[in-house]
């Protein structure tokens, strides 16, 4: 039976991070040993394992990174829709 809920969480987190495709987010991603990284980028896309955001960094080069569902579940992702309209909107 625990199988059976934690698939729909994961549907669950996959439908929200769907609702956001193109939008702005904030990822900040836990890299071990007291080391977070945040990132912004733009939600690119949602498969059903993984989703991809595209990452400008200063240079302006861009970069795709993808994290899975279970990563947002777990914690080791944290992702957050950034809009100037809307106050922030945390994915969990």
């Amino acid at each position: 039976m625990g199988c059976f809920i934690e698939k729909d969480i994961l549907t669950r987190i996959r439908k929200d991070i769907e609702k956001y495709i193109g939008k702005n987010v904030i990822l900040r991603a836990n890299k071990g040993r007291k080391k977070t990284i945040v990132r912004e980028g733009i939600l690119e896309a949602a498969y059903p394992n993984v989703f991809i955001v595209s990452i400008i960094n200063e240079y302006d080069s861009s970069r795709k990174v993808s994290y899975t569902y279970t990563d947002v579940l777990t914690g080791t992702v944290e992702v957050t829709v950034s809009s100037q309209a809307q106050p922030e909107v945390k994915i969990s």
